[in-house]
């Protein structure tokens, strides 16, 4: 559903096609999927390419940005055997935030009706949330009646007062503008818009951790998403700027080196803890400006020290998503479950190291509910763009937001409330 009078997006028909377009700092991913159930999809086309004019989930080149997403979309069309012209599209730009409030109106002892509900969730206009801001998603968590909580379905109960409880999420109007205009360049149009760590959190989580409560953590390249769910809902995002391209820099910088030979010294070598046996292990590692083909221009380093640089900047991760649960008022809610996530959650020794920091029990998560995804894209990396498959297929109870309508939507979140009152 949109707002503004707009319809609800068509969920795909079996046999329908969906497409999925991941946005990231490091890489631009497109996987087009077929209908094959209800719910069920069945990967048929991917393509990816490695991301340029963005940085930090910051569209800085259009013209750059414009030929990664087009690449990435025409090598999935070409396995595909299909032309897509909508797309389901993340969003990690913009500072998506998170807000929760809750609207109550008198219902004078008598039945809640359709009409009271209507009534409650209109007052979700005396939200302000700035001139800037763009609304991305609204999710309502339940219910309250005369006090009562976690009421999921209020209708021919009987009270006093209904409240509606609502999670809202919101993003910076130029940014979402920005990548609205880039995407249309390609000849795309953006048939929904996801943030990033909602799709994280649907690909990774099993129904029991969002039911009872659980956080979902990307580290991706350019930034680290948090997401917690619980009754089924995602009840907060939070965003820590740092993720796996800050640790291939401090490799390159600590080590001399270039950054390609950096990114791939952590690859082949790198760890998130050190151990004893690293200090033995010697590696080469290459200079700047040095020729390596005269034998001459390399370095030779234990592994221990490559691999204290990535700690350094692993640990400082770590402590800045525990900060920011912390700081979210729903830490509670994840009570001892974290899920781990992204590219760089495939450091070995990853998850050895984040539990002890976020005092939680941790497992490093793949998608698993998406069909015919091969070994190579059916890691880690590939979390957020099978979760905006899983998106435009669910029965989801939120108040979906298309492209056009998160661009037109600035100003007060009022709005949301004006086109719920015409609309449910």
């Amino acid at each position: 559903m949109g707002f503004n009078g707009a319809k609800k997006p068509k969920r795909p028909a079996r046999g329908g096609i969906v497409t999925a377009l991941d946005v990231g700092s490091t890489k631009v991913c497109c996987v087009i999927a077929r209908m094959e159930e209800p719910g069920s999809l069945r990967v048929i086309g991917v393509g990816h390419q490695i991301a340029t004019g963005i940085r930090a989930g910051t569209i800085i080149d259009m013209e750059a940005a414009e030929t990664s997403i087009g690449a990435a979309v025409h090598a999935a069309e070409q396995m595909a055997g299909e032309t897509v012209h909508d797309v389901v599209v993340n969003l990690s730009m913009g500072h998506p935030r998170s807000h929760a409030f809750t609207a109550t109106v008198p219902v004078s002892g008598q039945e809640v009706t359709e009409g009271d509900i209507r009534r409650a969730m209109a007052h979700a206009r005396t939200l302000q949330a700035g001139p800037d801001q763009a609304l991305i998603h609204t999710i309502p968590l339940g219910f309250t009646l005369d006090g009562s909580r976690g009421i999921r379905d209020p209708k021919g109960m009987s009270g006093h007062t209904l409240g509606a409880q609502l999670h809202v999420v919101t993003a910076a109007a130029g940014a979402i503008r920005t990548l609205h205009a880039c995407i249309a360049r390609c000849h795309l149009n953006i048939e929904s818009i996801v943030v990033s760590p909602f799709a994280s959190g649907l690909a990774c989580l099993v129904e029991d951790e969002m039911e009872m409560g659980a956080a979902c953590v990307d580290i991706g390249g350019g930034g680290t998403t948090i997401s917690i769910f619980a009754e089924g809902n995602l009840v907060w995002t939070g965003f820590v700027p740092l993720g796996g391209r800050h640790v291939t820099n401090d490799i390159a910088h600590g080590l001399a080196t270039p950054l390609v030979h950096a990114e791939r010294l952590k690859v082949l070598y790198g760890s998130a803890r050190v151990n004893p046996a690293d200090e033995r292990e010697m590696i080469e590692v290459p200079q700047i400006g040095e020729d390596e083909r005269s034998g001459s221009g390399t370095a030779s380093h234990p592994r221990s020290f490559l691999v204290s640089i990535i700690q350094a900047r692993m640990e400082e991760i770590f402590e800045e998503v525990r900060s920011a649960i912390e700081q979210s008022g729903h830490s509670q809610l994840v009570g001892r479950r974290v899920v781990l996530t992204g590219g760089a959650s495939q450091l070995p020794n990853t998850r050895e190291m984040a539990a002890p920091i976020l005092d939680k029990q941790v497992r490093i998560a793949r998608p698993t509910r998406i069909a015919g995804l091969n070994e190579a894209h059916g890691g880690p990396a590939f979390s957020t763009v099978a979760g905006l498959l899983l998106h435009a297929v669910r029965n989801p109870t939120e108040l979906m937001v298309t492209g056009q309508e998160a661009v037109a939507s600035t100003g007060l979140l009022g709005r949301v409330g004006l086109w719920l009152r015409e609309n449910l």
